[in-house]
């Protein structure tokens, strides 16, 4: 398999470090913390080996940003701090650290995610600004800009709340007048319901 012509696809993928009460924090509450890091630890890892794929270069968004250089996460892929801040200003930073060219940004905790959800996603961007991966729970595992952060509205998630079931309707109000297309839609993990539902799927 040869690199799609054209700049430089990248994909970055959130990763927190995956510490005992740090990482999926509503997950923790019903099955204890030490569960949960260890599901989230093995989770990305299991992720990060899948989406290596010559067609884009994959990046790693590190928080907490001390632990840029942490070995638990898996060496030889470039790493870039989050920051301070909210979700969406942790992610308009990461999308604004890319060179202009495509980019999505996915989350780490989408145990269905995968090389070919990740080049539909890039292909939407073919025929679109931007792009949206729905989650079933009416937020979204994925982000993609086609010309970068730096040609889209700033701030990019003007009034979206996170975790609620409008999170997806109102990021695509914020990325007017962009041009949005929708990729997979795709389950996350925040609850044992969830994680029930991707072992039994």
């Amino acid at each position: 398999m040869t690199p799609d012509r054209g700049p430089r696809r990248r994909l970055v993928v959130l990763a927190k470090v995956p510490q005992a009460g740090r990482v999926k924090t509503r997950l923790a509450c019903e099955i204890g913390p030490v569960a949960a890091s260890w599901w989230y630890r093995h989770q990305l890892l299991r992720l990060l080996r899948r989406l290596r794929d010559p067609r884009w270069q994959l990046v790693l968004a590190v928080a907490p940003d001390r632990a840029v250089g942490d070995p638990a996460l898996p060496a030889g892929l470039p790493r870039i701090p989050q920051g301070q801040g909210d979700l969406g200003t942790r992610m308009e930073r990461a999308l604004a650290a890319q060179p202009p060219g495509p980019a999505l940004l996915v989350g780490g905790d989408i145990p269905g995610l995968g090389p070919a959800h990740v080049a539909r996603a890039f292909a939407l961007l073919g025929r679109h600004e931007a792009v949206l991966g729905p989650a079933e729970d009416g937020g979204f595992w994925g982000i993609g800009l086609r010309r970068g952060a730096q040609a889209a509205p700033r701030p990019l998630f003007a009034g979206v709340r996170w975790s609620v079931p409008d999170t997806l309707a109102e990021t695509r109000a914020a990325l007017a007048p962009l041009s949005v297309g929708l990729a997979d839609r795709l389950p996350d993990v925040d609850s044992l319901a969830d994680l029930r539902r991707t072992h039994s799927a």
